[in-house]
């Protein structure tokens, strides 16, 4: 059985492409601001592994879930040092999409997995954007499509946001909001049956 730690419908139709159907969506609600001095890698790692261990306990309650592999994800958009908000209100993501506009950025995904066992495993992946120099009509517009609002950044990259990307270097998943092919290794490494689901995927 395979349980993510998420609401997120992004996370879940990545896990759904890679022919993994989880049994339960257990999302919990953390507060998701960085400690003081907390670089964004640490912060992305923290989170993950704190949602992971929040399902685990949801998990301890349900007797239809005993058993089961635990996924979380946590996902943050950097410039340099500076970690930027997941966006819930218009000028948060105009800021974000200023800031980001002609410019480099970094995006780092953390994933969590808990094995049946309790033994957690993790990865961090580091993926590198660079972004077109938006002019005030692009945002404008982006804003107004509201598609950046609650993500990282404030942006989709499976959206609109997309056509603002110059050139991307790690794993374009990883950006959407979880790394498959991390993901599979860590629970293929751990006995998880990734290739089941393959077999009806047509």
């Amino acid at each position: 059985m395979l349980v993510l730690a998420s609401a997120s419908p992004r996370r879940l139709a990545l896990l759904e492409q890679a022919g993994l159907k989880p049994d339960a969506m257990l999302p919990s609600d953390l507060d998701e601001a960085p400690l003081k001095g907390e670089r964004p890698r640490d912060l992305a790692r923290r989170l993950a592994r704190e949602k992971a261990q929040a399902a685990r306990i949801g998990v301890a309650g349900r007797p239809d879930l005993q058993g089961c592999y635990i996924i979380a994800a946590d996902t943050v958009v950097a410039v340099g040092r500076r970690i930027l908000p997941k966006a819930e209100i218009v000028d948060e993501a105009a800021a974000c999409l200023r800031l980001l506009s002609g410019r480099a950025h970094r995006v780092y995904t953390s994933v969590a997995l808990v094995t049946p066992g309790g033994t957690v495993r993790e990865r961090v992946v580091e993926t590198r954007l660079r972004f077109k120099r938006l002019s005030n009509e692009d945002i404008e517009t982006y804003l107004a499509s509201g598609e950046w609002r609650g993500k990282a950044g404030g942006y989709a990259i499976q959206g609109i946001a997309g056509s603002f990307v110059v050139k991307l270097v790690g794993s374009y998943t990883a950006v959407v909001g979880l790394p498959l092919h991390e993901t599979v290794n860590l629970l293929g490494g751990e006995g998880f049956p990734v290739r089941f689901g393959w077999l009806n995927a047509g």
